[in-house]
């Protein structure tokens, strides 16, 4: 499958001036739904459009403005919170961000426990860049998923 966030338009960088410690990117709630079109339904009645067409893989990425949320048919036990490494809310990928090796590291510097580092199949093979993701669970068992596109 080709990557459905190719094509989108490119912007500098993330605004230092922004709060935080840790530049994560783009942020959604990835939700677990029974099924997919009854929920895209749902979501639409709420405002949200699909923004990328993968429903034919069991998800659907959708915006109302810059409030974006997954939704996977069959893939994950409990919703997830989800950070996106080198992607804007609006959409738009960054030419500059903090690549999710140098995050994962500045996470385990920081006393957090996150799973190693994998490829975008699930193997602990994540290259030197490009897409890698990893899971870290909060304090009261809330997964965060990590996920870096490109």
């Amino acid at each position: 499958m080709s990557n459905p966030l190719e094509n989108l338009p490119t912007v500098p960088a993330a605004d230092p001036g922004l709060p935080g410690t840790v530049e994560l990117g783009a942020f959604s709630v990835s939700l677990t739904v029974a099924d997919l079109a009854a929920s895209r339904a749902f979501y639409e009645s709420l405002g949200f459009e699909a923004t990328t067409d993968t429903s034919s893989f069991n998800y659907l990425i959708m915006h109302n403005g810059q409030a974006m949320i997954g939704l996977f048919e069959g893939m994950f036990e409990k919703n997830i919170l989800t950070f996106n490494p080198g992607l804007t809310n609006r959409m738009e990928k960054l030419e500059s961000f903090t690549d999710i090796r140098a995050v994962h590291r500045e996470v385990v510097d920081k006393g957090a426990q996150p799973e190693p580092l994998q490829a975008p199949d699930g193997s602990s093979a994540a290259a030197e860049s490009g897409p890698a993701m990893f899971v870290i669970t909060d304090p009261d068992g809330n997964p965060i998923l990590i996920d870096q596109h490109f």
